[in-house]
């Protein structure tokens, strides 16, 4: 089985990616969180920023629901069709969501914007 892990070049973090996202992307809406997709970029690995703002809560929430998302993403990242660019934007609820329940809506989402490799 190979090593999941999700280093730090396959992050988004500064402001022009993120725009770039925002204005060329889309972006499906959940009760918990927002998923912004770039599709069919020709890199090849996958990138993903996290957003939660302030009105997630104080900053141990805001870490808290951030670690999670990470978890979630870096445990599927393996089953996301490369050149894609994602944003994950954490909603207030996510701060009081268990992780089974974040887990989920960030499936839910991810299948309905088609971001997950064909199986082969």
């Amino acid at each position: 089985m190979p090593r999941l892990h999700f280093p730090k070049a396959a992050r988004l973090s500064r402001a022009f990616e993120f725009e770039r996202l925002k204005r060329e992307g889309e972006s499906f809406h959940g009760k918990l969180m927002v998923l912004s997709v770039l599709k069919n970029l020709p890199e090849t690995e996958v990138r993903v920023g996290f957003i939660t703002s302030r009105r997630v809560g104080g900053a141990v929430l805001r870490n808290r629901v951030r670690r999670r998302l990470r978890e979630i993403v870096r445990a599927a990242r393996p089953q996301i069709s490369t050149g894609t660019w994602l944003a994950v934007i954490a909603r207030q609820a996510a701060s009081r969501a268990s992780f089974q329940a974040l887990s989920d809506e960030w499936h839910s989402l991810a299948r309905r914007c088609a971001i997950f490799a064909p199986c082969s």
